[in-house]
C-alpha cells in the first residue's frame, strides 16, 4: 500500500551551517524536514521556527549519533510516526582537532570513525530497505552525505579525521554500487573549502572568524545556502543522469589536488595540515 503522508527529508548534524540551510532548502521544497542535532535545543527551536514560518513544516531531536541504537531508532520512529523517509542528509564531522600520532587517544580515534563512517553505514542499514520497497513504486530515495578534502587527502595531525573521511568515501562508493540499481541514489559530496558555519568553522576559530573570512575577500568563504541549493538539485537528478561524486569549493581556492597546505590558517582557507611543533 502506498504510504500518501508527507515525504521527509532528515538530516542527521543539522547545526546552523550546511545542515540547517539544506534542512529549510528541502522544506520549501515540499519536503517535511526531521533534524537532529547533538545538543543546543534552543537553536533546534529556532531552525524549527523559522521553516515554519516560511510556510514549511518540521520536527527537530536531539541524537547522540555515536550512541548504539540512537539513528536506527530515530529512523524506525520517523517511518512510524512522520512519514516516509525520501531523503537523507548525513552531515556529521568527525573533526577532533590536529594532534600528532601520540596525543591521539585510542578512544578518541574510534570516536572519529563512529561519527564519520560507522554513522552513514548504521543510516544506510537502518533506512535503506524501505526505501528499496518504495522505490519499486517510482520513488527514488536519495542519501547526501558531506565530505572534506580529507576523504582524498590524508594530512599530517588528521590521522582520525582522515581515516575516517576516507571511510565514508569507501563506503558511499560502495553502497551506490549494490543500492543505484534499486532506485536509491548515493551522493558523496567534497567540500573542499572553508564554510561560514558558526556551529563549526565559527567555534573552531573563535573570534579569528570574522578576520579570517574577511582575509578570504569577497566570495571567498563558502556560503552553506549556496551548498543546500547544489544539495536539493542532487536529490532533483533524473535516474538517468545521477552524480554519485562532487567536489565544492570558492573561486579563490586551490583545488586540493593542485595545493601544498601550510599549517597555518592563511588567506587561501588552507590551514589544517598538521600541528604546529
Amino acid at each position: 500500500m502506498t504510504d500518501t503522508r508527507q515525504p521527509v527529508f532528515l538530516v542527521i548534524g543539522a547545526g546552523a551551517g550546511i545542515g540547517g540551510q539544506t534542512a529549510v532548502r528541502f522544506a520549501k521544497g515540499g519536503y517535511h524536514a526531521v533534524l537532529a542535532r547533538r545538543s543546543d535545543e534552543d537553536s533546534l527551536g529556532r531552525l524549527i521556527e523559522r521553516i515554519e514560518v516560511d510556510g514549511g513544516s518540521a520536527t527537530g531531536t536531539l541524537l547522540n549519533a555515536a550512541e548504539d541504537g540512537a539513528i536506527e531508532e530515530l529512523v524506525e520512529r520517523t517511518e512510524r510516526d512522520i512519514g516516509p523517509i525520501e531523503g537523507a542528509l548525513y552531515n556529521l564531522g568527525a573533526q577532533i582537532g590536529n594532534r600528532k600520532l601520540h596525543d591521539t587517544p585510542h578512544r578518541t580515534f574510534e570516536l572519529g570513525w563512529r561519527l564519520g563512517c560507522y554513522g552513514v553505514f548504521r543510516l544506510a542499514h537502518a533506512m535503506f530497505p524501505a526505501m528499496v520497497e518504495r522505490a519499486r513504486t517510482g520513488r527514488h530515495g536519495t542519501l547526501l552525505v558531506t565530505s572534506a578534502t580529507s576523504a582524498v587527502r590524508g594530512n599530517a595531525g588528521q590521522h582520525s579525521h582522515a581515516a575516517a573521511m576516507g571511510g565514508r568515501r569507501m563506503l558511499c562508493q560502495t553502497l551506490n554500487a549494490e543500492f543505484g540499481p534499486q532506485g536509491i541514489h548515493v551522493a558523496h559530496i567534497v567540500v573542499d573549502g572553508a564554510v561560514d558555519a558558526p556551529d563549526t568553522l565559527g567555534k573552531l576559530l573563535g573570534n579569528k572568524f570574522d578576520a579570517f573570512k574577511q582575509a578570504k575577500g569577497e566570495e571567498g568563504v563558502i556560503d552553506p545556502a549556496e551548498i543546500a541549493e547544489t544539495y536539493w538539485h542532487l536529490a532533483q537528478q533524473p535516474r538517468n543522469c545521477w552524480t554519485h561524486e562532487v567536489d565544492i569549493r570558492p573561486w579563490s581556492d586551490t583545488a586540493w589536488w593542485n595545493d601544498n597546505p601550510n599549517p597555518e590558517i592563511n588567506s587561501r582557507g588552507k590551514g589544517f595540515a598538521g600541528p604546529k611543533d
